[in-house]
């Protein structure tokens, strides 16, 4: 029998800001809590988050509830776009979305970036484990949804919200995905 492998892949709570320091908004630990209820049915095995606080935050009161250790990961952390102001870069992020080896100063490409988190998704998906969460960033997010289908694009990532939860569910038929909407306190 082959088991359902499935990874619940979290876009952090609402933040104060955007650097790898910005933590949760008093909003955004009240939905970090909310989230913690939200897997009150589902039997968590293992926990991975990137490195940035925001993201932590976002998981800690379900690690702690579930006395799961948080796995630290920094190829779940957000995307650079580039290390220069970019004055439109808005428009600058939508172009990656089409033309996905585009890089600007000191960024990463759509590819690059997808392939950081492909590759997460990947050993999870051989790990032992069944049911894994993922704490990442709505960029990073949004390139590993549109790895699965190229319909997951610009406008997708635009409408994401904080938090944002996809499930990736995995069998000998392949990867599929859904978006599970929590609406939690905004």
């Amino acid at each position: 029998m082959i088991r359902l492998k499935k990874i619940y892949v979290i876009r952090h709570c609402k933040a104060e800001g955007q650097s790898s320091e910005s933590p949760l908004t008093a909003i955004g630990i009240r939905q970090a809590i909310e989230l913690s209820a939200f897997f009150d049915n589902v039997k968590v095995e293992q926990i991975i988050s990137s490195p940035y606080k925001r993201a932590i935050q976002t998981i800690q009161p379900l690690a702690e509830r579930l006395k799961l250790e948080i796995e630290i990961n920094s190829q779940l952390k957000e995307r650079v776009l580039s290390t220069e102001p970019l004055e439109d870069w808005l428009q600058k992020l939508s172009e990656t979305f089409d033309n996905h080896d585009l890089k600007f100063e000191g960024g990463e490409s759509s590819d690059e970036a997808a392939n950081r988190i492909i590759g997460v998704v990947e050993s999870i998906f051989k790990s032992k484990f069944e049911n894994t969460i993922i704490v990442t960033h709505g960029n990073l997010m949004s390139l590993l949804l549109n790895h699965y289908t190229k319909q997951f694009a610009f406008d997708e990532w635009a409408n994401l919200s904080n938090p944002e939860i996809y499930l990736l569910n995995s069998d000998s038929s392949g990867v599929i995905f859904e978006r599970i909407r929590n609406e939690l306190t905004e």
